[in-house]
């Protein structure tokens, strides 16, 4: 087992597409079998890339979202056939837009559109596999008029009735839109745990696994540990300084689709967990077989799964889960069938293999790097596994 072209390809990565560090960390039933560091954590080569970094994870919070509605699950307080408005009444008569036209996220529907009664409710299995109708506007407005009435400090659970009163993109459980769903089911979570999400994922999923190290607002004494963020200028490709996370719509706002901080240390101890039938390497159980198996089973039929790939376009190979890409043609891919995860805006890619106890966890802080999901990931997937042949 050699990784040397693994780590040649990343240390290619700075040329390539100027990415100046990145952390990576690959684990084997509880063993780390690979790590690399390179490169700054900024671009005016003034801090070192250094496993105290922290990085705002994005969509791969996902992943300890679904973690935590399927622990609910597993306690029987969540039932994935549920109603969302048994834990959520303010989801018991959504309205579905009359005129949307599927993929056009130029034109989403306001609160004015012309809409129609929905005909089926918004199910919890909907909601984690982005069947529900709901759209990922974070600026519509409702949560706008609530963030200036709250001064910012909106919480979870408020701000999740704000986009109830948004109409659906479509009829609920129809076809798939990438959307707030996950921010939703964590004010489930919080509605059947009494506690805040960022006190539930803390106490329940990390602390038991021995972490502390992991936030969803940054705390002012962390700031010199993150990593600096850029942005892409889509037409020239340029970087520059990005600050913030917008999808932490208020400073009281536990965004369970996008709302992590946390290091790669951290963070992949979550995906060893959930890669070894979910213990953790301490032997603390989180999460049982059953509700993993059930994250990584295909929930799209054949219309939604062209919505997921854009027609076969976008992650080739993939169908969805419950909040995560679960492999299903192991021809695309040198993973096996089964293999799941997600990915995050800034680059993060997480790679979970529950067949062989298989994790990977990769981090950089670029938004916007055209082919980070259509090259680099899928490379460093493939090379991971090229290499441990």
């Amino acid at each position: 087992m050699s990784f040397e072209k693994l780590t040649q390809y990343l240390e290619s990565l700075e040329d390539s597409y100027d990415i100046k560090g990145l952390d990576m960390i690959v684990k084997k039933k509880h063993e780390v079998i690979y790590r690399h560091k390179q490169g700054y954590s900024d671009y005016n080569y003034t801090r070192p890339v250094s496993e105290n970094d922290l990085y705002y994870l994005y969509s791969c919070t996902k992943i300890a979202t679904m973690t935590a509605c399927m622990q609910q699950v597993d306690a029987g307080r969540i039932r994935l056939d549920a109603p969302v408005s048994e834990y959520l009444p303010e989801f018991a008569n959504m309205k579905v837009a009359d005129n949307y036209v599927m993929g056009d996220f130029g034109n989403l529907p306001n609160q004015s559109s012309p809409a129609h009664p929905a005909k089926n409710p918004i199910l919890i299995r909907d909601l984690m596999a982005m069947t529900a109708g709901l759209s990922y506007n974070t600026t519509s407005e409702p949560i706008m008029e609530l963030k200036e009435r709250s001064g910012n400090k909106a919480s979870t659970r408020e701000m999740v009735s704000a986009i109830a009163k948004m109409p659906l993109l479509y009829e609920p459980g129809a076809r798939h839109a990438y959307s707030l769903g996950h921010d939703v089911i964590a004010a489930v979570v919080e509605t059947v745990t009494g506690q805040k999400f960022r006190d539930y994922v803390a106490e329940h999923i990390f602390n038991p696994l021995g972490e502390e190290d992991v936030y969803f607002h940054l705390r002012e004494e962390d700031r010199y540990r993150l990593a600096d963020q850029y942005s892409c200028d889509f037409k020239t490709g340029e970087k520059s300084r990005h600050e913030g996370n917008a999808f932490e719509l208020t400073d009281e706002y536990d965004s369970g689709g996008a709302g992590l901080i946390t290091t790669v240390d951290c963070y992949s101890v979550l995906l060893d967990a959930l890669a070894c039938g979910g213990i953790g390497s301490n032997g603390n159980r989180i999460i049982s077989w059953e509700s993993i198996e059930a994250m990584k089973t295909p929930r799209l039929n054949a219309v939604q799964l062209d919505d997921f790939t854009m027609k076969g376009m976008f992650r080739p190979g993939y169908n969805y889960g419950l909040g995560v890409r679960v492999l299903v043609d192991d021809t695309k891919a040198k993973s096996p069938a089964g293999e799941f995860g997600w990915d995050g805006a800034a680059g993060a890619y997480a790679l979970i293999d529950s067949r062989n106890g298989i994790s990977l966890f990769y981090a950089q802080a670029i938004l916007g790097l055209r082919g980070v999901y259509s090259d680099i990931h899928p490379k460093i997937r493939d090379l991971v596994y090229e290499c441990m042949e």
